[in-house]
């Protein structure tokens, strides 16, 4: 039979409520007793919970992981990465939704400190570099997926967004496109901006100006980029391709072009960026630009555990090349 805590009380003569106290690191307790309780667990062989291993000086083998919104596939397909790579080195993991909220981020950056997470990936859309930073002053490793904070010292795994989004308009500048709308997810947002302007920079090499009314906000959601893509493609010189900053958002100009009677790729062609499921089944399956999600969360758990080990000392920004997936959502301008 495995030891109680009422087995640890008994051995080291104290109060249950005393060894409560050292697992949990609460009320007044001499460090010579602490010490006591902590011995006796470990002769009985007492498994202790996360807070006791890491009041012991051990890890606790778990990572958080924060993301904006498990429901985009993008966010759940890091998520299995992160975990499997994770799993290699025998860390279990906490996935923490944001919802795309900062107060929830901030509870959940506190959960995962009240847990004694070893570190923390960072992949939702924080806008409070006094809250990591806090994390860092108190000692807690962090890694960071797509995000760069620099006013602060963080690894960081990225991917390419210019030269994801040159290659996205370059693809529609050779088919013939023109008139090129982009369905963008959050402006606030480095990535966002990023494959926006490879975008457009592709259109300048071609020589062909981009129209400031063909970029439209749509959100985070299918119904959104529904709403956005369908005011676009209802105006009377409407465009004839769509560069979607993500699949979710292709997805709905998708939708969007249903709606509006306009066949893809006959009428309109789409673009998105992530190569998740969601662009095999779409119909027409989806021409995206991949980002290499498995090297993503396996360089970004990578980081992490050699920081949580004291294997390196600087800080590094990794950044990955993006890839374009041909399928059936593009064709030639008519």
């Amino acid at each position: 039979m495995k030891p109680t805590i009422y087995d640890v009380a008994e051995a080291a003569e104290v109060s249950i409520a005393t060894v409560s106290k050292v697992i949990n690191g609460t009320g007044r307790i001499s460090e010579k007793t602490r010490k006591h309780v902590l011995q006796v667990m470990e002769d009985l062989k007492y498994k202790p919970s996360m807070v006791a291993s890491a009041l012991t000086g051990k890890s606790t083998y778990t990572i958080g992981l924060t993301l904006p919104d498990l429901a985009n596939p993008f966010f759940a397909e890091i998520a299995r990465a992160v975990e499997d790579r994770g799993h290699e080195y025998g860390f279990n993991l906490f996935i923490c939704s944001t919802d795309n909220d900062p107060e929830r981020e901030i509870k959940y950056f506190s959960l995962l400190m009240q847990k004694r997470v070893d570190g923390i990936i960072i992949a939702s859309r924080t806008q409070k570099d006094q809250y990591v930073k806090g994390l860092i002053q108190q000692q807690i490793p962090i890694a960071m997926i797509a995000r760069e904070m620099p006013t602060l010292a963080v690894d960081t795994v990225m991917v390419d967004d210019f030269l994801g989004g040159y290659q996205a308009g370059s693809h529609l500048l050779e088919l013939g496109h023109r008139r090129i709308a982009i369905l963008a997810e959050d402006m606030n947002e480095m990535s966002t901006r990023e494959r926006i302007r490879g975008c457009r920079q592709a259109m300048l090499n071609a020589q062909v100006e981009p129209d400031e009314a063909l970029i439209a906000v749509g959100g985070f959601t299918v119904d959104s980029g529904k709403e956005a893509a369908g005011r676009l493609l209802e105006a009377e010189d409407r465009p004839t391709a769509v560069f979607a900053c993500n699949d979710v958002l292709a997805i709905g100009a998708n939708q969007a072009a249903r709606r509006c009677g306009l066949r893809v790729p006959r009428d309109l062609s789409i673009i998105g960026f992530d190569n998740t499921v969601l662009a095999t089944i779409m119909d027409p399956p989806l021409t995206t630009i991949a980002q290499p999600i498995q090297e993503i969360g396996r360089q970004v758990v990578d980081l992490l555990v050699q920081e949580i080990k004291g294997e390196k000392a600087l800080k590094q920004r990794v950044l990955l090349m993006p890839q374009l997936v041909e399928r059936s959502s593009c064709g030639p301008c008519r």
